[in-house]
């Protein structure tokens, strides 16, 4: 009969780059346990629980809340054929996916506002006598119209910026 193979907290929080406070507070809130020989002995913890840390991260990582990763992960344990599970998962996925397609509609729309911007202050400094400014600034706003210039010619498809950076 082959052993069954444990896990210190130490070796689980190197493995997945988090501390052990964090799976402490995971096993604290119920979405992970583990064994100890007696109240002094390191936490153990098992493949299982291995597996629904990584799951948790991984989660975690999509956006997931740990309530929500907590309800996909107790729905196993309901259903073993995982079909509940999975449907959770879908749902909670398409969730999040819509809002992260909202988060970036909102980021294009915040990048186009402030490439206006910066449009309309190189507009502003090319209708300015250039012999107020020094090597170093002449330099930087070179520099900075270049940037802008690209990033300008790089916009979504969407954007409604046809201008140029004010180049005299």
């Amino acid at each position: 009969m082959t052993e069954k193979k444990f896990y210190k907290i130490s070796e689980l929080a190197r493995e997945f780059g988090v501390t052990p406070r964090t799976i402490r507070y995971y096993e604290e809130i119920g979405l992970l346990s583990s064994q100890r020989n007696s109240p002094t002995s390191h936490r153990l913890y098992d493949a299982r629980e291995r597996n629904r840390l990584m799951l948790i991260l991984r989660g975690k990582r999509f956006g997931y809340s740990l309530s929500e990763m907590g309800e996909i992960l107790n729905l196993y344990d309901v259903d073993p054929t995982q079909v509940k599970q999975i449907v959770r998962v879908l749902e909670y996925g398409i969730k999040h996916l819509q809002e992260i397609d909202e988060k970036i509609e909102e980021l294009e729309k915040l990048r186009e506002e402030m490439l206006g911007l910066a449009i309309s202050f190189f507009q502003l400094l090319a209708s300015q006598e250039e012999d107020y400014y020094d090597e170093e600034t002449r330099g930087f706003i070179a520099a900075a119209r270049e940037i802008v210039e690209s990033m300008h010619r790089d916009q979504p498809p969407n954007s409604g910026h046809h201008d140029t950076a004010g180049k005299k």
